[in-house]
């Protein structure tokens, strides 16, 4: 099962105001298309690829557009979205434990 935190929801909410203030339209289909990549997460749990700064196997991202989707591979298989940040963004741990 795919499961969003907090962060990770305020993330696209903030993704979605930013550009939603150029278009409302492709404010939509960023924040569309970023859901929909998590949807196959869970059938296939290790399609994204680990992610180099954090050095952690179950640590994987998936990136959409300009925008890194960060999960986790739980013990049970579950997936936990953690975060997502803009592929400029330097990432540290501290963005990923908000």
């Amino acid at each position: 099962m795919v499961r969003w935190t907090y962060t990770s929801k305020a993330d696209l909410l903030q993704i979605y105001n930013y550009i939603s203030r150029d278009s409302i339209y492709y404010a939509k289909k960023v924040v569309n298309d970023i859901v929909d990549k998590s949807e196959n997460l869970d059938t296939f749990p290790c399609m994204g690829r680990k992610v180099e700064e954090l050095e952690d196997e179950n640590l994987r991202e998936i990136v959409v557009y300009s925008y890194r989707m960060i999960y986790r591979i739980a013990e049970n298989n579950d997936i936990h979205v953690l975060a997502i940040v803009h592929c400029k963004r330097n990432l540290t741990k501290d963005i990923l434990s908000k």
